[in-house]
């Protein structure tokens, strides 16, 4: 796949932040300006993780005999695990095999079309690509947080949310989406940079949250219910501060598996 780097990604946020005269509104000096600046450009120069090249996009977990459930990830680095080596910590493994040992226990068929550096914008490709073959069941969908580090307007990229979700919905799948997560949290970004941020992505979240339920998905917002995990606790991050570490992503997979539990429930009666 052709990945865009998180680097890449962070070097738009430095862009942008270092152009904006928004600087000087929220610091209220242009001493402050000149620190965002300069932490605009640490985080542009940081190693992050990279996508794990040996981990399978594709997997089936559970008992044989169980219940199908087709499970396809979309979005971002999240969907695919960046920040983790092994299949089993990702957002994906852990999620199918939360629903393998649970209550119905489900023989999960796990896939992702998720692409590194993803924005809203680069949903409907992602959707062609879930859509190819055999219909999924659920697709899940974790996508926001490059919208935010690039100061995206959230009314913008909530609308390629919803067509993603709208477009799936028409196929018949379940959608649920996990909403932009709590920037402020990761540790990649220094203060008071991150607490922008961290705005930045509470205001995508909250537009996420109206646009997906317009169109007939299902949300979890990630930034409400694990942020103040991720803020208490370093080691949900993995060596970068920014991507989630196999803590992180179990975090994530506990908040997300009663919402695709139930889209699974729902797919099966159908």
């Amino acid at each position: 796949m052709n990945e865009r780097s998180e680097r890449g990604v962070i070097s738009g946020l430095a862009g942008r932040l270092g152009r904006a005269a928004a600087f000087s509104l929220l610091t209220g000096t242009v001493g402050g300006a000149a620190v965002l600046a300069g932490e605009a450009f640490v985080a542009r120069h940081r190693r992050y993780a990279q996508p794990e090249l040996g981990l399978a996009l594709r997997a089936t977990i559970g008992r044989a005999g169980a219940p199908p459930l087709r499970l396809v990830l979309l979005g971002d680095s999240s969907a695919l695990g960046v920040g983790v080596d092994r299949l089993e910590d990702t957002i994906g493994g852990q999620l199918a095999n939360l629903l393998a040992e649970g209550p119905t226990g489900r023989r999960v068929h796990l896939s992702s079309v998720g692409v590194s550096g993803s924005r809203s914008t680069d949903l409907a490709t992602q959707v062609a690509r879930a859509l190819l073959g055999e219909r999924p069941d659920v697709a899940l969908i974790l996508i926001g947080a490059n919208d935010a580090t690039g100061l995206r307007r959230p009314v913008d990229s909530a609308a390629y949310l919803a067509a993603a979700v709208h477009r799936l919905r028409e196929a018949r799948v379940e959608v649920v989406v996990g909403t932009c997560p709590d920037l402020g949290a990761v540790r990649a970004i220094a203060p008071p940079l991150r607490q922008v941020v961290g705005w930045s992505g509470r205001r995508m979240a909250r537009a996420q949250t109206t646009a997906v339920l317009d169109a007939g998905g299902s949300v979890v917002d990630l930034g409400t219910e694990t942020g103040p995990v991720f803020r208490a606790d370093a080691g949900t991050l993995c060596h970068d501060g920014f991507h989630p570490s196999a803590d992180g992503y179990r975090v994530w997979a506990h908040a997300l598996l009663p919402s695709v539990a139930a889209a699974a429930t729902v797919a099966t009666r159908r």
